[in-house]
C-alpha cells in the first residue's frame, strides 16, 4: 500500500480541523477529492507556475491532481470562508504583539525588455492592495483584507481588527494614526504603538495611547516589511488572476504556505 504524499496529510488534517466536505460540490462527479483541489491551488503558488504545468508536474510526481481547467474553476468556486478559516489555523492563537501595514502585488508581470521594446515609458499602475496582521514573535500572517483598487490604509483597519483576537499591542505607522482607531483599540484594551502625525489635532483617546509609546518599541513594527518581502520573494510579486475573487484567492493561498513555511 503506497503511504500518502506528506503535503496532501498536512493539507487534510487541516480541512478536517475546519470542518470542510471531502468532495468540492455534492453533486459532481466525486473524481477528486477536496483536499486534492487545495494541494494543488497551494503548490501552484509554491511553484509560480501555471495551472497547466503544476497539473503536469503533480502527475510526473504520482500525486493524483485535477486537470488545469477544473483547478482554474474550483479556484472561483472555493467559499472565501474556507481560504479564511485555514489562515487563522495555520497563523495559531493568542497574538499579543501585532503590526499592521499594506503592500501591493502587481497585476501585470511584463518583462523588462518587452516594455523596453515596445518603448513604454510608463509601466501599467494596475496593482491589487494588501492589509495584514501581521505577529511579529511568530512571523506570520493572522488577517488579510484585498483590493483591487487603492484605497487609504485606515479603510481596511476595522475588518482587519473583527478577524483578530486576543491582541496587546498593535503597531502601524503615521498613516494608521487616526481617532478612531485609537478610540476602538483604547475600548477592547490594545495598546496602539502607532507613529504619531505632525500638524494634526490631538483626540482624547490619541493622548491617551500616546502616553506609553517609545521610538524604541515602535521600530519593531519593521517586521512586517519583513514580512511581505519573505512573502513576495518565495511566492512572486503578481498575481495572475482578472477578475476580485482570482485575485484574492491567490494572496491568501500566498499567505498560508507562508504560514505553514512550505518553503524555507
Amino acid at each position: 500500500m503506497k503511504t500518502e504524499n506528506s503535503i496532501l496529510k498536512k493539507v487534510g488534517n487541516l480541512l478536517k480541523k475546519i470542518k470542510c466536505p471531502r468532495f468540492l460540490h455534492h453533486f459532481g462527479p466525486k473524481k477528486f477529492k477536496f483536499k486534492q483541489h487545495v494541494t494543488a491551488l497551494l503548490l501552484k503558488e509554491v511553484l509560480k507556475c501555471s495551472f497547466r504545468r503544476c497539473s503536469n508536474l503533480l502527475e510526473m510526481f504520482g500525486i493524483k491532481t485535477p486537470t488545469y481547467s477544473a483547478l482554474c474553476k474550483s479556484r472561483k468556486r472555493i467559499p472565501f470562508r474556507i481560504w479564511n478559516s485555514l489562515l487563522k489555523l495555520t497563523s495559531g492563537i493568542n497574538h499579543k504583539e501585532v503590526a499592521v501595514d499594506s503592500t501591493g502585488f502587481s497585476r501585470t508581470n511584463p518583462s523588462f525588455h518587452y516594455v523596453k521594446r515596445i518603448q513604454c515609458e510608463k509601466p501599467i499602475k494596475r496593482y491589487a492592495k494588501l492589509s495584514a496582521f501581521f505577529d511579529l514573535p511568530k512571523r506570520k500572517f493572522i488577517a488579510l483584507k484585498v483590493r483591487v483598487k487603492p484605497r487609504h490604509d485606515i479603510m481596511d483597519v476595522n475588518y482587519l481588527l473583527n478577524q483578530s483576537i486576543n491582541l496587546k499591542k498593535l503597531f502601524g505607522d503615521s498613516a494608521y494614526d487616526a481617532e478612531s482607531l485609537h478610540e476602538k483599540c483604547f475600548w477592547k484594551e490594545i495598546q496602539t504603538v502607532i507613529k504619531p502625525r505632525k500638524n494634526v489635532k490631538r483626540g482624547f483617546f490619541r493622548r491617551k495611547q500616546m502616553k506609553n509609546y517609545s521610538d524604541k518599541k515602535y521600530h519593531q513594527r519593521s517586521l512586517v516589511e519583513s514580512g511581505f518581502g519573505s512573502l513576495k520573494r518565495k511566492y512572486g510579486g503578481s498575481v495572475s488572476g482578472k477578475k476580485f475573487k482570482s485575485v484574492q484567492t491567490e494572496i491568501y493561498l500566498k499567505a498560508i504556505a507562508h504560514n505553514l513555511n512550505l518553503v524555507c
